[in-house]
């Protein structure tokens, strides 16, 4: 009985000694906090346009690294970045970038790396992932996202849609446009008509 007595004194005696340094919560003083880690609250730093050894030229402020560009900046604001006309909302209607065949084996091998698993070599929606259970896959030959602008498009694989999450961190700018570009050649090689083929290359269709 006496060690829980002991117990309980010490308890209160160390109580009241935290709140009489600490104080209660919400509690204004005077007195200056405490401070268990003093480097949170004044961490060394460089002040703008003051002279600093640590670099060659002596100054604190640093100008931007090469070929880098700051967020927020008009470069980003460019159909090419984008997908849409600058200072609007609305989506470009044809990708603005050039369409080679060097682009188009990049947007395939691209295309077969990030989008295959879900939308299949084909684009049909019938992915690996449906086969466990994955059941709402876009079927890119969709009469609605054939329609869809270019522009349009590259938004959503930029940003993501529904159940598909965004590849903007993943798959670079030019890449996403050289998989709308490949995106393209399957839906015609679907949807196409006789008259979409030159007409030096019909005689080899079966």
């Amino acid at each position: 009985m006496r060690y829980w007595l002991s117990f309980f004194l010490v308890l209160i005696v160390a109580s009241i000694a935290v709140v009489g340094i600490a104080g209660f919560q919400g509690s204004k003083s005077r007195k200056p906090p405490i401070e268990i880690f003093p480097d949170m609250d004044r961490q060394p730093k460089l002040r703008p346009q003051a002279p600093n050894s640590f670099f060659a030229d002596g100054k604190s402020s640093r100008l931007p690294i090469q070929g880098t560009v700051a967020r927020g900046s008009q470069f980003l604001d460019t159909p090419f970045n984008t997908g849409r006309l600058p200072g609007s909302t609305n989506y470009v209607a044809d990708m603005p970038i050039d369409l080679t065949a060097k682009l188009l084996a990049r947007g395939k091998e691209r295309y077969q790396i990030s989008c295959v698993p879900c939308h299949g070599a084909l684009a049909d929606g019938n992915g690996i992932t449906k086969k466990y259970g994955m059941a709402v896959v876009a079927n890119l030959h969709d009469k609605r996202i054939v329609a869809m602008t270019d522009g349009e498009i590259f938004n959503t694989v930029t940003s993501g849609k529904n159940l598909m999450g965004g590849y903007g961190a993943n798959v670079s700018v030019e890449d996403r446009w050289a998989i709308i570009a490949y995106l393209r050649t399957l839906q015609l090689a679907r949807l196409g008509l006789l008259n979409d083929v030159p007409t030096e290359l019909r005689a080899g269709l079966k």
